[in-house]
Formats: structure tokens, C-alpha cells, sequence
């Protein structure tokens, strides 16, 4: 029991504390909690927003599962392959490039302390002028990798 008071402040930090956005980085909307956990943090459902990096005035929006319990909140825990993908436009559509490529990972977050990773790739589909953003992840040790995957669209303009 002793133990498990020293543990606590240490346990419940990772919870508590809400991770400011880098420059580049994803900013932190919410957290949902989903499953209580009795020791460690719950597990949960969080929601980042990304702006693109090379589209002025476009904000992506990823929900994901995180596991929680004491390998959750210390960082060890391989999160599920659960995510979702909204991408709107936020203000002025710009491109900062003359020449965007039609196929681009423009985000990327790790969901395991090894290997995997959950990343969202741009599409450009030129005849329609229209950014697709794809949420996918990366091959998850021992699994052969994740077909789990979400899709959103953003037109250039309404012609």
C-alpha cells in the first residue's frame, strides 16, 4: 500500500498535465475519459487538431484512442488502432508552395514506445482541386501492420 502512495503523484502527472502545441506540433482540443481504470489513468479518447504545414487556413481535427492503467500512463502502452479524421477549412485557403505533391505525410504521432506510429497523409486530386487527408498507422511490432483508416475532404475553392 505504501508503495502505491509513492506511486500516485507519479501515476496521475501524465493525466493531469495537458501538453501545450510546438509550433508544428498538434494542439491538444479534449479529452474523453472512456474506461475507468483503478490504478493509473483511465482510458480515454483524445482529440488534437493539426494545422497543415504547407495550407494556409486548413485544421485537421484526429481522435484517437490511448490506453491508460499504470503502462498507459507511464508511456509503455501500445494504443489500439482507433481513429477518426476531420478536416476543415479555418480561414483563407493559401497554399505555400507553388506545387503541392500528390502525396504527402504531413502529421505524425507515436502510439507505442517502439514502432508504431499514427500518421495522416495529404492527397492532392488535381482535377477536382480538392486536399484528401488520410489517417492511417504504421505496422505495430508482432501484427503486420493496421488497415484501420478514416478519409476527409477539403475543396481548394467552388467552382
Amino acid at each position: 500500500m505504501r508503495r502505491l502512495l509513492l506511486l500516485a503523484p507519479l501515476l496521475a502527472a501524465p493525466a493531469l498535465s495537458t501538453p501545450a502545441a510546438a509550433a508544428d506540433g498538434p494542439a491538444r482540443i479534449g479529452v474523453v475519459d472512456t474506461t475507468f481504470r483503478m490504478v493509473g489513468r483511465n482510458d480515454r479518447v483524445v482529440v488534437d487538431r493539426y494545422d497543415d504545414p504547407r495550407v494556409d487556413g486548413v485544421s485537421c481535427y484526429v481522435s484517437r484512442a490511448e490506453t491508460g492503467g499504470v503502462t498507459g500512463s507511464l508511456g509503455l502502452a501500445t494504443d489500439p488502432n482507433r481513429f477518426s479524421i476531420a478536416c476543415r477549412a479555418t480561414g483563407p485557403i493559401h497554399i505555400r508552395d507553388s506545387k503541392l505533391p500528390t502525396n504527402e505525410v504531413v502529421f505524425g504521432e507515436k502510439a507505442s514506445p517502439l514502432f508504431k506510429e499514427i500518421r495522416v497523409s495529404r492527397l492532392y486530386d488535381q482535377d477536382k482541386r480538392v486536399l484528401v487527408y488520410l489517417v492511417w498507422s504504421t505496422i505495430s511490432l508482432g501484427t503486420g501492420g493496421s488497415a484501420f483508416n478514416s478519409v476527409t475532404a477539403v475543396p481548394l475553392d467552388s467552382k
